[in-house]
């Protein structure tokens, strides 16, 4: 059977199936559409998730292996512990998401480039706002020195890009963010891509299958209502 694109309407929120993803390239659901609240709450909770570059059309993936990091199976190495012991840094959840999304973007786009464009920006400061959006935050006194940010919205915490200004604080920030999940038996965090980077603390991969029969039991979870409230966490890395 010819595999085809299916192009999404602006007025419309749904997605096809999962299983209709192209194969080449691999997981490329769909296109177009907008990055409506709505539209991200709802493609979220089915395993789908917007990756384009700027100038590029929306496109909305499903990839037929996911990456992600199983709470209990996270990698503490000898080296991350001396880092944690030597910054100390304090953590906070929800404190300065949008200085934590454009210090992702801003060091990407002095690397290698970023999928975190303007459309991108705005979409997920939007989502912030309204409440399904979280950010974490690792400061050194008044400074940021590390961070990461996604959406959550079930029992998964899908990343969705990480930054550091200093050796190990992005590590630093996904360890913080393993203990906080577990603290409330959260279930898994969703990595969506396989990365080396994430293999050295444990990431896997699974087939989308599997994947989609994890994210329906996530699709349970009982929110706490004080989960995401902008805070400090103390005694994170206990």
């Amino acid at each position: 059977m010819t595999q085809q694109i299916i192009h999404l309407s602006s007025d419309n929120c749904q997605f096809p199936p999962c299983n209709l993803a192209l194969t080449h390239p691999d997981g490329l659901l769909a296109v177009g559409g907008c990055l409506s609240l709505a539209r991200l709450r709802t493609a979220y909770s089915k395993g789908i998730f917007p990756w384009f570059n700027e100038r590029e059309p929306i496109m909305w993936w499903s990839p037929s292996e996911r990456g992600i990091i199983e709470l209990d199976e996270f990698h503490i190495s000898k080296s991350l512990r001396k880092a944690m012991r030597r910054l100390k840094p304090r953590v906070t959840i929800n404190h300065a998401f949008s200085d934590v999304i454009t210090a992702c973007r801003t060091q990407r786009l002095n690397s290698e480039g970023t999928w975190i464009n303007s459309q991108i920006l705005q979409a997920y400061l939007d989502a912030h706002h309204a409440g399904f959006a979280h950010s974490l935050e690792l400061w050194d006194e008044e400074h940021l020195i590390g961070g990461l940010y996604g959406i959550m919205q079930s029992g998964v915490f899908c990343g969705e890009s990480m930054f550091f200004n200093q050796p190990n604080a992005s590590k630093l920030a996904m360890w913080a963010l393993v203990n906080w999940l577990k603290r409330h038996n959260a279930h898994f965090i969703d990595c969506q891509l396989e990365n080396p980077y994430l293999n050295t603390l444990g990431a896997k991969v699974i087939p989308r299958t599997e994947f989609l029969t994890k994210l329906i039991k996530a699709n349970a979870f009982d929110m706490p209502a004080n989960m995401w409230l902008t805070q400090t966490l103390e005694n994170i890395y206990d």
